[in-house]
């Protein structure tokens, strides 16, 4: 994970979150919608949506909210739907991008997704072209601050719960996962009562790209402006933060 983490300063990302937070709210609650659309709105026989949920929970979102959510979902007069579609690129110095993103409409999406490459320097590639540079991981933040529990004890947890990794910075620890893994392990971390600052499954990258302070600046352009569409639900990356 050394490279790989955004948690370096806790406060500026809970600040980032929190003004995002209405956008964000409603990109998850597409997810969910798609989440009861394939398996149903009963968490417990969709593990799909329970893993969504925890990733609503994780952004704060409401118990209320996501409940409502999936009613509205699993409710006859829901004619709404979403599919996932991945978008792969290069921004930068040929740093690697993936975009995930939940549309209605293909053609408007990868136009969206397209200009907003270009207006930063970067340009979409095809599909395959950068996703062999990350490997799908089950990946849990948890902040310092938020559990009186030590490290060794909450690595032993992770860990015996069926962990990959488990690494420890200054805030935050951060716990991955095989993708089948996460959920049990998720759930075994919730019963100790730990909360999360993300839990989700999440593309991680092999490999880093340093990025000189020009490089930086368009690269955190492109992420931004990416993030900012009302289709994209995820960013990922392998610039070395």
């Amino acid at each position: 994970m050394s490279g790989h983490s955004k948690w370096h300063n806790i406060q500026a990302k809970k600040g980032k979150a929190d003004a995002a937070r209405g956008k964000i709210f409603t990109k998850l609650g597409r997810e969910l919608l798609i989440a009861v659309k394939q398996g149903g709105p009963d968490p417990a026989g969709n593990s799909k949506l329970k893993d969504v949920i925890a990733k609503c929970k994780a952004a704060n979102m409401p118990n209320d909210t996501i409940n409502n959510a999936i009613k509205k979902a699993s409710g006859e007069g829901s004619t709404a739907t979403y599919e996932e579609v991945v978008y792969e690129g290069y921004g930068p110095n040929g740093v690697a991008v993936i975009v995930n993103a939940n549309t209605d409409n293909r053609n408007r999406t990868a136009a969206d997704v397209r200009h907003v490459f270009d207006k930063a320097g970067g340009n979409l590639g095809t599909t395959g072209c950068v996703s062999y540079l990350f490997n799908k991981k089950g990946v849990i933040v948890i902040e310092k601050a938020s559990t009186n529990m030590d490290e060794e004890e909450l690595m032993m947890l992770a860990l015996d719960a069926g962990a990959e990794d488990f690494n420890a910075s200054e805030e935050v620890y951060e716990i991955t996962t095989a993708p089948s893994d996460f959920s049990n392990v998720r759930e075994k971390l919730e019963e100790a009562g730990l909360t999360f600052l993300e839990a989700s499954v999440q593309m991680v990258p092999t490999t880093t790209v340093a990025l000189d302070e020009a490089g930086q600046e368009k690269m955190e352009r492109l992420i931004e402006r990416l993030e900012e569409l009302d289709d994209v639900m995820d960013v990922y990356h392998n610039w070395d933060e």
